[in-house]
Formats: C-alpha cells, sequence, structure tokens
C-alpha cells in the first residue's frame, strides 16, 4: 500500500480570469474583423470602378476572414462579404471577359 504524498485540502482549482468590463480584451484577434472591412472596400471598389485586381484582392481577404473567423462570430456578416467579392469578380468579368492587367502595367 503506498501512501499518496498529495494533500488534497492544498488543491486550488485554475479559474480563468474575466474581462474587467472591456469590449473584445487584449488577446481578442482583430485581423478577421480587419479582412471582413477590407474585403468589403475592395469589392466595391472593383464593382465601381470595374477594377479586376480589387475584385480578387477582395475574394482574398474574405478566404482570410472567412479562414480566420470564430466560431462565435456572426455567419452571416461573414458570408454576405464573401458573397460580395465573389459578384464583384464575376461582375467584373461579365463586363470586361479581356484577361486582368496589373495595375502597374498601364
Amino acid at each position: 500500500m503506498s501512501i499518496d504524498p498529495r494533500r488534497k485540502e492544498k488543491i486550488i482549482r485554475y479559474k480563468a480570469p474575466k474581462n474587467q468590463g472591456q469590449s473584445g480584451g487584449a488577446n481578442e484577434d482583430m485581423m478577421p474583423d480587419y479582412m471582413n472591412i477590407l474585403g468589403m472596400i475592395f469589392s466595391m471598389c472593383g464593382l465601381m470602378m470595374k477594377l479586376k485586381w480589387c475584385a480578387w484582392f477582395a475574394l482574398y481577404c474574405s478566404c482570410i476572414s472567412f479562414a480566420s473567423s470564430r466560431a462565435s462570430d456572426d455567419a452571416k456578416q461573414v458570408l454576405s462579404s464573401f458573397m460580395l467579392s465573389v459578384s464583384a469578380v464575376v461582375m467584373s468579368y461579365l463586363q470586361n471577359p479581356a484577361a486582368m492587367t496589373p495595375p502597374w502595367a498601364s
């Protein structure tokens, strides 16, 4: 029979610290939100100015935002940003089906 050297009265359970009423907190990752905003801005530029590179960059930002979003995030906002960027790419190629020229080649 072995004697357990641990003392049960000295065991203290870990309790995660709560945020002090701050919205977000210092450890919250804001990159999905920034990419979501950038995706919406670039998709609107791609739609309004008919810039294909803006539409592709919007799709890239939306994919990053979707991939790094948390399960607790609002799925409607991420999906609407993704659909807006896809529609920007589709509409820019429907209006002008020629290949994309890089912005520095003009």
